[in-house]
């Protein structure tokens, strides 16, 4: 089961996910061309299928040492994954689009191995306990004015470890070629949508602070496991539940039009937007 069929099991009542709202924000029309009109893509960048298994082998990790205390093979782990990507590729009816990093299959396999090593070799979870893998969550969203709407929020949380302290420590795992700023961390809508979500769900007390951590796997010739922390407070889940009502709005008011920029490069819609 895909990550967005999971998603779709949350709720039968209308909902919104973070995909959904990033996705809207940043290209309106993109948004109206995946969700509206549900077309097909036209092409798809292999930073999909590549994440998508590097997602796929960390949540087999951490299950492993939440459910039987047992750490995965490395071996194991490496064969996984090449089994995601060989599937999703072999199943592809569209174009993938290589990257400078993995020009062709094969090389994709041997960076994701390779970073596997390099997460093997270098997660630390000394002094954490794995609360839970791969959390859905559902919460009802909120005007500004604390007044129910018609939509849930729903989302998946990549991992929740405790520390000694007994706080609770969301985790977003991340593949990437450059190296995050901390001050793209502490803006990343991501972290605000899992905070509003295990706040809503009682995993802390409504006006505390969460503190999150981007746990980022380097695309590099020696791969290495780079860290990145932050917190989120109650009005920061505030804000973006304000945000998140705003781009509701704009989807009723049939608000969609293109936002140049450089996500425009992997975008599965290319011809469908120069034809707009």
């Amino acid at each position: 089961m895909t990550r967005g069929q999971k998603l779709q099991l949350l709720t039968e009542e209308l909902y919104i996910s973070y995909s959904q709202i990033f996705t809207y924000i940043a290209c309106s029309l993109k948004y109206q061309f995946q969700y509206v009109e549900n077309r097909p893509y036209e092409r798809i960048s292999i930073n999909l299928p590549f994440g998508g298994g590097i997602h796929t082998v960390l949540e087999r990790y951490y299950r492993s040492l939440k459910e039987k205390n047992a750490l995965e093979p490395l071996n194991v782990l490496e064969e996984l994954f090449e089994d995601c990507i060989t599937l999703e590729l072999d199943h592809m009816d569209i174009p993938a689009i290589y990257k400078k990093e993995a020009p062709d299959r094969k090389s994709v396999i041997q960076l994701g191995k390779s970073m596997l090593k390099a997460f093997y070799e270098n997660v630390d979870l000394t002094n954490f306990e794995v609360v839970d893998v791969e959390v859905p969550l559902p919460a009802r969203l909120y005007t500004d004015e604390s007044e129910a709407t018609d939509f849930m929020l729903i989302g998946i949380i990549d991992l929740l470890l405790m520390n000694d302290d007994h706080e609770l420590i969301v985790v977003d795992n991340k593949t990437a070629a450059k190296p995050k700023k901390q001050s793209d961390v502490d803006d990343d809508l991501q972290f605000s949508a899992y905070s509003y979500l295990l706040a809503s769900n009682k995993f802390t007390f409504p006006t505390a602070t969460i503190k999150c951590r981007m746990d980022v796997l380097r695309k590099l010739k020696t791969p290495k496991l780079e860290h990145y922390h932050t917190t989120r407070t109650a009005e920061q889940r505030k804000r973006f539940a304000k945000m998140a009502n705003a781009v509701l709005a704009g989807i009723d008011s049939r608000i969609f039009i293109p936002n140049k920029s450089w996500l425009c490069s992997d975008c599965q819609f290319i011809d469908a937007c120069a034809a707009w």
